[in-house]
């Protein structure tokens, strides 16, 4: 398994094609947006450029990958020779079901499908190809160069090879894989969003302030990052999608997003892609400070 197509060109996606055309893959990253993959190679090569800083590559391995790594807008060309495919679309369902189709026409027999969602139901994506064996869930985390977790989700009919191959493969990326089943939010989002989402609930009723929030849970609870600056850095678009496929999933009203969240979604506050989410973000990244809409709360 040599030949690898990542779908879409935002972060998850650039970081995906950076960590395979790291290790030895020849990657096509393909995005419908020109522009989208202008701005992935800009920063697939600052994020080379700062291993190499840290003495991690060399100028030599970061000319390498960047060899191994094409682009393109036309998906038939994209997959036509790829063993495998890793789908990094936008987080909508509808989306993913209507791409996984049009994959499945167009890749080889012997291509696996995987998806990078955080919560969508594999089982529903591979319910809409003719190879429910070979679709699977990879799940990487964010963002991809550093973090070594790959959550592996086995769909229905998820066949033991495929799952064994994508292990294999998360292991040649120098990532820990580790397996588990098809259920809403899987195993990372199932527990980190009811949190993110308790954390947004504390500030909604009063309990407590932003930064109180985020430093009770930073010295506390030794995380690195306060949930409320997580969930920025997340998108808080994206935690709210992910949130309505749990509650919708489960059923169960202990899942359901906060009103301010649900809010601040609909204001366009969406965390670091806008600048200002619960805290607002300057060109410099190390100026954070915490929202004007949140400082006398």
């Amino acid at each position: 398994m040599n030949n690898i197509t990542v779908i879409g060109a935002r972060t998850m996606g650039n970081g995906i094609a950076h960590v395979f055309a790291q290790y030895g893959f020849n990657v096509v990253l393909f995005d419908i947006s020109a522009p989208a993959l202008d701005k992935a190679l800009v920063t697939i090569h600052k994020n080379f450029d700062r291993m190499i800083e840290k003495e991690k590559i060399t100028e030599a391995d970061k000319s390498n990958a960047i060899s191994r790594l094409s682009t393109s807008t036309t998906l038939s060309e994209a997959v036509k020779k790829a063993d495998l495919v890793v789908e990094a679309a936008t987080e909508n369902l509808d989306i993913k079901l209507n791409l996984f189709k049009e994959l499945d026409q167009l890749t080889l027999p012997t291509c696996i499908l995987a998806t990078n969602t955080s919560s969508i139901s594999i089982t529903k994506i591979a319910g809409v190809t003719n190879r429910p064996d070979k679709v699977i869930g990879m799940h990487f985390m964010n963002p991809v160069p550093v973090m070594k977790l790959v959550e592996v989700i086995r769909g229905y009919s998820t066949s033991d090879h495929v799952c064994h191959q994508i292990f294999s493969l998360a292991q040649r990326l120098y990532k820990v894989p580790v397996e588990v089943n098809d259920y809403p939010g899987f195993i990372a989002n199932r527990i980190l969003m009811p949190m993110i989402n308790e954390a947004i609930y504390s500030l909604y009723e009063g309990v407590a302030n932003v930064e109180e929030i985020d430093t009770i849970m930073k010295l506390g609870m030794a995380h690195p990052m306060g949930p409320l600056q997580l969930a920025d850095f997340i998108g808080l678009d994206v935690c709210l999608a992910i949130l309505k496929v749990i509650h919708d999933g489960f059923g169960n009203p202990k899942y359901a997003p906060c009103p301010l969240l649900i809010n601040m979604v609909n204001s366009k506050k969406l965390g670091v892609k806008t600048k200002e989410g619960f805290y607002q973000y300057m060109d410099d990244p190390k100026m954070v400070i915490v929202s004007p809409k949140f400082k006398n709360s």
